[in-house]
């Protein structure tokens, strides 16, 4: 079922696009499969979860940091993460910068915009992201490199109110582009799009799908 899921999904994403595998909850055995088809990108939640992974899967493996980041568990993750795709304040960041200089390492970072509707749902506001990008403090951190923008549709069935808000972080991707990283070929992530929606995510642009029921089946939620 997995290696057939990944399959379908792969023959779908056009070049540029990217799958990350979200593994969160599910045991090592599941993720194996998955890597024996040849994925190599996996997103985890939990820190203490993904940790676990690392140490005991394949070193080969890209492992991406796609939940909520708290400031006190960027520690454990800065030695080996690839990519961080929920920065949602300036203090995160430079608690990641921080951390990255201790173990020598430039962390890529996306950053978390909220375009939904539910106030759960973390990240910049459009209007607060521009403020901080603006306000520059982010251009003195050297070991953190802004790769570019994540974002979350509402969870409705509503497919025109998923369709305007990935267009918004399209929008804001260019917009985030032209302004301050106009030079930075490495500023060149859209991360956007689950298993119910990423078809609707790639036709806006994204690079990234983060993807995990259509492949692993339903999570079991009292492992968490």
């Amino acid at each position: 079922m997995i290696a057939q899921a990944i399959k379908q999904i792969q023959d779908e994403l056009p070049h540029g696009v990217r799958l990350v595998a979200v593994s969160k909850y599910h045991p090592n055995e599941a993720i194996e499969a998955a890597y024996a088809c040849g994925q190599r990108v996996f997103g985890e939640s939990k820190v203490q979860e993904m940790t676990a992974k690392h140490e005991t899967l394949p070193k080969d493996i890209e492992w991406h940091f796609i939940g909520h980041l708290q400031t006190n568990k960027v520690k454990y993750i800065v030695p080996y993460v690839t990519l961080i795709h929920g920065i949602d304040s300036y203090r995160l960041l430079a608690e990641v910068d921080k951390q990255a200089a201790k173990v020598g390492r430039v962390v890529d970072c996306l950053l978390q915009l909220h375009v939904a509707c539910e106030k759960t749902k973390f990240g910049f506001t459009p209007d607060e992201c521009r403020a901080m990008l603006e306000e520059g403090r982010w251009k003195a951190l050297s070991h953190v490199r802004i790769c570019g923008l994540m974002g979350m549709a509402s969870n409705t069935d509503d497919i025109e109110q998923i369709k305007g808000e990935f267009r918004l972080l399209s929008s804001l991707f260019h917009e985030v582009k032209a302004t301050w990283f106009a030079g930075a070929d490495s500023f060149e992530e859209l991360s956007m799009g689950m298993s119910e929606d990423y078809h609707e995510a790639i036709a806006a642009g994204s690079t990234l799908i983060r993807v995990g029921s259509k492949i692993f089946g339903e999570r079991d939620y009292t492992k968490a």
